[in-house]
C-alpha cells in the first residue's frame, strides 16, 4: 500500500455539537478532515453521558469525537463569538450538531458567517428538524426510532411496556446523510464559490432507512388487482420488509449444531447447489419460481431442513456455502461478532493504548492505500491556544482575551 494524502485532507470543519449528532463530522474526521470541535467552558457533557465509562469517560465521546481537536469558546462574550467567526471565516464547513438556531441566536447563523465566507456550507444535524409541529420538542436518540416506527415497545411479565435491545437508527442515519449532503455541498461551493445551507433531521433520516416497510405499506393501499404481492405467493400480499418472512424456508433462520445461520436460498440456482451440496437433493423439487420462492409454509421442508441444519456446526455451513455457491451467513451478536473471521479480517480494531478505549474503524476503505488512522477523543479545551493561533491567526493577546473572557470550566 502507498501512503497518499488522506481523501479529505484539506477539508476544514467547524463544529458546535452536543450529544449524538456529532457523528456527522467523526465521518468525515476518519477521512482527514480537520475538524475543530467547539465548546463552551462546562464542555459537551458526552463525556460523562452513557455507559459504559473507560476510565471516567463515556465511550460515546472516546467514538464520536475521535480525530477531532476541541477549542473553548464562551460564544455568550463578544471574544468568543468573535473567534468563532474568525474560526468559520478560514472554514469549509460549520456544523451546528444541535438544536436548530442554536448559533443563529449567537449572531452566528450562515447568514452571519456568510457574510465573513461567502463559500462557506452550513449544516445543521437536529432531532425533529427545522419545521413541523415538533420541532421544539426536546429530545435523545431513541425517539427518532419510536416516531419512525423502527422499534416498537416490549411488554415484561407485569405489564409494564420497555424499551426493546434494538440498533438505533435515526442516531447514526441522520449523520451519515448529514456527511453526504456537507460534501455534495463543497464539491458545489468549490466550483462555484457560492456556499449554502443544509439540514438534516434524525428522525426524518430514521423514516429514510426503513423506506421499504414504510412504502410497502404505502403501495398496499391501492387495490389489489393493481399492487400484489411475490408471484411465487400466488401473488399473495405478505407484510413489507422483513415482516414477511416469518413463514419462510428457504429464506430463513435455523438453529446449528453450536449456533445459528440464515439460510438466503430464494433463487431456484441457489436452492439446487445447497440440496447438492448437502446430499439433500430429495429435498429439492422441478418446477418452482426461478427468484423469489421462500417456500412460504412448507412445514414439512422446514422441519426437515431444522433437523439437517443441527448436524452441523456454523463454521460448517458458512463453509458450505462458500464453497458451493451458496447464500448462508453465520447470526453473530453485538458480543460474539468480534470473534467472527470475516469481522477480524475487515474491521481491526483501534486500540484502547492510543484510542483511550478499542474502538471500530471506518467502513469506507481504500485498498490501495493507507489511510492515517484518527487521533484519540481531545480533551475539553486542550486546542484551544494552538488552533487560534494557527488557523485564526490569533496573537498571544487576542488568545489571552479570549480565555479570560470565559467562566472557569465544571470540574
Amino acid at each position: 500500500m502507498t501512503a497518499r494524502r488522506a481523501p479529505l485532507d484539506g477539508l476544514r470543519v467547524v463544529e458546535s455539537s452536543i450529544l449524538g449528532p456529532a457523528a456527522v463530522t467523526t465521518h468525515l474526521a476518519d477521512l482527514g478532515a480537520e475538524v475543530i470541535k467547539v465548546e463552551p467552558p462546562s464542555g459537551d457533557y458526552v463525556r460523562g453521558m452513557a455507559w459504559p465509562i473507560v476510565d471516567g469517560v463515556a465511550l460515546m465521546h472516546w467514538h464520536l469525537n475521535r480525530g477531532k481537536r476541541s477549542v473553548v469558546l464562551d460564544l455568550r462574550t463578544v471574544e468568543g463569538a468573535d473567534a468563532f467567526r474568525a474560526l468559520a471565516a478560514k472554514a469549509d464547513v460549520v456544523v451546528e450538531a444541535m438544536r436548530p438556531g442554536g448559533l443563529a441566536r449567537r449572531g452566528l447563523g450562515y447568514a452571519d458567517l456568510s457574510a465573513v465566507n461567502p463559500r462557506l456550507v452550513f449544516a445543521t444535524v437536529s432531532g425533529f428538524g427545522e419545521t413541523g409541529p415538533l420541532r421544539d420538542l426536546p429530545s435523545h436518540g431513541i425517539a427518532f426510532d419510536s416516531w419512525s416506527g423502527v422499534v416498537a415497545p416490549s411488554v415484561d411479565e407485569n405489564g409494564h411496556a420497555y424499551i426493546p435491545d434494538h440498533t438505533s437508527i435515526g442516531i447514526h442515519a441522520g449523520p451519515l446523510f448529514g456527511a453526504f449532503g456537507i460534501l455534495a455541498a463543497v464539491l458545489r461551493a468549490r466550483a462555484t464559490g457560492e456556499g449554502s445551507r443544509l439540514e438534516v433531521a434524525q428522525s426524518d433520516a430514521a423514516a429514510a432507512f426503513d423506506w421499504l416497510r414504510i412504502e410497502g405499506y404505502r403501495a398496499y393501499e391501492r387495490p389489489e388487482d393493481e399492487v400484489t404481492g411475490n408471484p411465487a405467493d400466488g401473488g399473495r400480499r405478505r407484510a413489507p420488509g422483513t415482516g414477511g418472512m416469518a413463514e419462510g424456508v428457504r429464506y430463513q433462520m435455523y438453529a446449528t449444531a453450536d449456533g445459528h445461520v440464515l439460510l438466503m436460498a430464494s433463487e431456484d440456482a441457489f436452492w439446487h447447489n445447497f440440496c447438492a451440496a448437502s446430499g439433500r437433493m430429495d429435498l429439492y423439487r422441478e418446477g418452482g419460481a426461478r427468484i423469489a420462492d421462500h417456500a412460504v409454509g412448507d412445514t414439512k421442508l422446514r422441519d426437515a431442513l431444522t433437523v439437517l441444519f443441527r448436524s452441523r456446526t456454523t463454521a460448517a455451513w458458512v463453509r458450505l456455502g462458500a464453497a458451493h455457491e451458496v447464500p448462508i451467513a453465520p447470526v453473530n451478536t453485538p458480543r460474539t461478532i468480534v470473534d467472527d473471521p470475516q469481522f477480524a479480517a475487515r474491521m481491526p480494531w483501534m486500540p484502547a493504548e492510543r484510542m483511550g478505549t478499542d474502538l471500530m474503524p471506518s467502513p469506507v476503505r481504500f485498498p490501495d492505500e493507507q489511510i492515517p488512522q484518527p487521533t484519540r477523543a481531545p480533551e475539553l479545551g486542550g486546542d484551544t491556544e494552538r488552533v487560534l493561533r494557527e488557523v485564526a491567526g490569533y496573537s498571544d493577546e487576542q488568545i489571552r482575551a479570549v480565555v479570560a473572557g470565559r467562566p472557569a470550566a465544571r470540574p
